[in-house]
């Protein structure tokens, strides 16, 4: 990852073809556009490859999942039970739309426990929203299961595990809906962009009007559309969609690098006991973006990471529990409810709570948890290189433990 590491002349070929039209408009100036629909074409892309019945693009993943949200009926007062180790466009397209975002623990998987998921389920929850973090999937049956129980909606945040499977199907295409984002660090890349993907019409159906302010588009005459309910402007142009068509193509390629990489590297990083990694529901769906892996301790864990900054190769090594993006801890605007605009009550009453909640079991986790970005353009032997530095690293910061 990400996929712009392989831009090639697929891209140019297809940006060109919307250049030389001059219509960067997802819809209309039918005439002029001379049959250039490049997010019709990546639309349809998507269904075939990820194996889902329909698939609506957006802006980007953040509007996605607004978008999601919205069309499955959540709103003020419903309560949405997420990860507390996430990207922050999670509970911002939570909040967007007037819900409760609800955080839960993160396991070993470093997504939903799925016993912390049954403990935050109130009379006012409506959807249980996975978040497949760095590549790989939540426990989906568990968390499948507790949906049915309590009789909830499943919204998979799959945005940052395009291409992983969970028991043979593509994460984003089990539950309810489902999110990708195509943004510029994504596994493909549109420059900007996301899809929600389902295999309900109805649900594809409002998704199709309200990404486009409400347009039914069943006409032949964008102008003469109806407005069956009130919309916004969540487009992806042409332009971003003519990279994803072309990204898309080489996902299989892409994949493949990954899997490459990640395993020689895990095998290098497997020779010291101390190290262990991400527990995975379905090893097999692994999209292989990163290599999680834990070691014993914090405070371990803190020495390493200083070792890789003080020998200049933390680059592409995240420390997620310092992070001010991905966990709970350092999002203090959340938890101070710093927004440009007012809330409703029972979203400020949540944050209030939140602002004193303490997640220990995703503490324990995420402070001993460094994940390792894995690269397209590694060749074999950098791939060795930077796993032998990690080992020396990680064998330098145990001596120094030891000592003290």
């Amino acid at each position: 990852m990400p996929g712009f590491e392989l831009f090639g002349p697929e891209e140019r070929k297809e940006v060109n073809d919307v250049l030389e039209t001059g219509i960067l408009m997802r819809y209309g100036f039918d005439g002029p556009r001379k049959g250039i629909w490049k997010s019709k074409e990546l639309e349809a892309a998507i269904c075939q490859r990820f194996g889902c019945n329909f698939a609506q693009l957006t802006s980007s993943g953040t509007s996605a999942l607004t978008t999601a949200l919205t069309v499955l009926g959540i709103g003020a007062g419903d309560e949405v039970i997420m990860p507390a180790f996430t990207f922050v466009a999670s509970f911002e397209a939570v909040l967007s739309v007037g819900a409760i975002p609800v955080l839960a623990e993160v396991d070993e998987t470093l997504t939903l426990q799925p016993d912390s998921v049954r403990q935050a389920i109130t009379s006012r929850t409506k959807c249980v929203m996975p978040v497949h973090m760095c590549g790989a999937m939540a426990d989906l049956d568990a968390l499948l299961a507790i949906c049915k129980e309590h009789n909830l909606l499943l919204l998979e945040d799959a945005c940052q595990s395009i291409g992983g499977r969970y028991k043979g199907r593509h994460l984003g295409t089990i539950g309810n809906a489902g999110t990708f984002s195509f943004d510029f660090v994504k596994v493909i890349t549109c420059a900007e962009g996301g899809a929600v993907l389902t295999n309900d019409e109805a649900t594809y159906t409002k998704c199709d009007g309200f990404t486009d302010h409400g347009h039914d588009h069943t006409g032949v005459d964008r102008g003469a559309d109806l407005h069956p309910f009130i919309g916004y402007n969540y487009r992806i142009s042409e332009l971003h969609a003519a990279v994803g068509l072309a990204q898309i193509r080489k996902l299989d390629q892409f994949l493949a690098i990954q899997q490459k990489n990640h395993g020689q590297l895990k095998t290098i990083l497997s020779q010291l006991p101390e190290v262990s990694f991400r527990t995975i529901p379905d090893p097999s769906g692994d999209s292989c973006t990163f290599l999680s892996w834990l070691l014993p301790s914090e405070t371990l864990t803190r020495a390493v990471i200083a070792e890789l900054k003080s020998q200049g190769i933390l680059a592409g090594n995240f420390y997620w529990f310092d992070n001010n993006w991905h966990y709970i801890r350092k999002w203090d605007h959340l938890r101070q409810a710093s927004t440009l605009n007012n809330l409703n009550d029972g979203q400020r009453q949540a944050l209030q709570k939140l602002s004193v909640t303490t997640f220990p079991a995703s503490d324990r986790v995420m402070s001993r948890c460094i994940s390792t970005a894995i690269g397209l353009l590694w060749t074999e032997e950098q791939t060795q290189e930077k796993g032998e530095k990690i080992v020396a690293a990680i064998k330098k910061a145990l001596s120094r433990e030891l000592v003290n």
